[in-house]
């Protein structure tokens, strides 16, 4: 089944693109500073990412339960390292679902952080169970609450958007003007931004300079949305949870919108954001009396991009949560006139009120002792509104990020399969594996500098070998009739593979002859 190719062309140029990446960062700022939970001063709760917070980060009972506590979320961090890696990665996203995107090692980074974050979730209720089993434990019980307020996450998560939406969009960017697939579009910013370290010194100039005036003006306050647009076209909970419901649109439009969606097999790779580089390789230092391989952290530039967007939709994910299930009550708020919101400024007195309390009606006729003024006279005022819409109405912004899901999934599942007729890129024994992690792609070198360590590797191993490396042009060390190089299919990554043959043995009656591996074969 073949997209449209007009459509596609629009879908993914890359004035469309820009504009979603873009359009994306804005979106976030507007519900940040609509959204009147941003402004609450109760306890910031968050269903799973909270329990995960609040099992490393607070509620630590002492004495010997902090040992315990700290052993219990080492080990699920381990255990969602290895569960993420060799179960969710190696066997349901490779050989069961056989998606390309997940090949070989590509995506494991991600998909063992979501692993950890299950595992944590898992082992939180784990160590719930002991604390219940103790008794009088319920203070330090592991809950969504992170002991933080909800506008001091509220600061951090949007600073933490702008940093992914950002990076996001300037990757796009950066992508847009390195390749040519749309020949005639900006050539003369292509040539300005491919010309000397333009690029480079762009994106940290810009990305220091915003990111400095972004959190400085998020977290002094310095300037009020509410006294900025005074009241033009104020948002209530339906209008917010709709605005909430096309930001993940775009976030998956981002991921959607990339010319080697869903497979991502192609040889397009680009650059990580200020590097010159399109991966980062860190070595990992390992005892070689214990482990007798050489271990790499491989990180490219695609995933690093798609990285941050599936962090980011967490955030986004939680901030449509709060639209659709916002009670005023809850977040220390209460309605007043206009249908707009009164915030609460002050948390220590929370405690003191209830829902006959906390309201306009009792704010407005009270005086507070300690200031001879009215309740509502020290509360914030929001132009942000709540009219009391049923949970039915807000569950309808919940279509259109429910049909780009669905979509997304079906594209992935149609287009982005190993069919049965392909051959998955997986290794098939150990010594494959050993040999693969000093292939050129993972090391950095070119081929015809490979064969120097690999000799030395086959003469420490003590076992004769012919080795031959396919690359791009077709390198050959050594000499085989019966070398099997895997045959890559259409679209598929042009990275250099290496078999390893066993050498035949040598006959009696003719002298052994050892191939010249540092020339290349006729």
């Amino acid at each position: 089944m073949e997209i449209d190719a007009r459509f596609r062309y629009y879908f993914q140029h890359p004035w469309c693109r820009l504009l979603v990446a873009y359009l994306v960062t804005f979106f976030n700022f507007l519900i940040f500073a609509e959204d009147p939970v941003s402004h609450s001063q109760t306890e910031a709760h968050m269903i799973v990412v909270g329990n995960c917070f609040s099992f490393i980060g607070n509620k630590y009972p002492g004495g010997g339960w902090n040992a315990l506590k700290v052993i219990m979320w080492l080990l699920a961090i381990i255990t969602g390292l290895f569960v993420g890696k060799f179960f969710f990665h190696r066997r349901l996203f490779g050989r069961y679902l056989r998606l390309k995107m997940f090949r070989e090692d590509h995506g494991s980074w991600m998909t063992m952080f979501f692993s950890t974050i299950l595992f944590l979730f898992i082992f939180s209720h784990m160590y719930n169970l002991l604390l219940l089993m103790m008794g009088g434990m319920g203070p330090h019980m592991v809950t969504e609450y992170m002991g933080i307020r909800n506008e001091s996450f509220m600061k951090m998560a949007a600073v933490g958007t702008w940093m992914g939406d950002f990076v996001t969009a300037w990757m796009v960017t950066d992508m847009m003007l390195q390749d040519e697939l749309y020949p005639d579009w900006g050539k003369a910013a292509r040539r300005f931004w491919k010309k000397g370290n333009n690029r480079i010194v762009l994106f940290w100039t810009v990305l220091i300079s915003l990111t400095s005036v972004v959190v400085l003006v998020i977290s002094t306050d310095w300037i009020s949305w509410d006294n900025l647009n005074r009241g033009f076209l104020p948002s209530d909970e339906v209008s917010r949870a709709f605005l909430a419901s096309f930001i993940l649109v775009f976030d998956l439009l981002i991921v959607m919108q990339d010319w080697e969606f869903p497979h991502f097999m192609g040889d397009l790779d680009m650059n990580l954001p200020g590097m010159p580089t399109t991966h980062v390789r860190v070595q990992l230092p390992v005892c070689k009396r214990i482990f007798k391989d050489e271990y790499h952290i491989h990180i490219t530039g695609k995933w690093f991009n798609y990285g941050i967007i599936f962090l980011v939709l967490i955030l986004d994910l939680n901030m449509w949560k709060n639209q659709i299930f916002y009670k005023p009550y809850e977040y220390g708020q209460y309605v007043g006139p206009g249908e707009k919101i009164y915030t609460v400024e002050e948390p220590e007195t929370l405690s003191d009120f209830n829902r006959s309390t906390l309201t306009y009606e009792w704010r407005s006729s009270n005086v507070d002792p300690r200031t001879n003024l009215t309740y509502v006279q020290r509360d914030m005022f929001l132009h942000s509104r709540y009219v009391g819409s049923s949970l039915d109405v807000k569950c309808l912004a919940f279509i259109p990020s429910l049909a780009a899901f669905v979509l997304f999934g079906f594209f992935i599942w149609l287009l982005g399969r190993f069919q049965d007729s392909e051959t998955f890129p997986e290794s098939q024994d150990k010594t494959y594996e050993r040999i693969k992690r000093k292939s050129p792609s993972d090391l950095g070198v070119t081929p015809e500098e490979v064969h120097v360590s690999m000799s030395k590797s086959l003469k420490r191993s003590g076992t004769p070998m012919l080795l031959s490396v396919d690359a791009c042009h077709s390198v050959h060390l050594g000499f085989t009739n019966n070398s099997i190089s895997p045959t890559s299919t259409e679209g598929q990554e042009t990275h250099p593979s290496i078999v390893v043959d066993p050498a035949p043995p040598p006959v009696e009656e003719t002298p052994a002859t050892t191939p010249d591996v540092s020339k290349h074969s006729p």
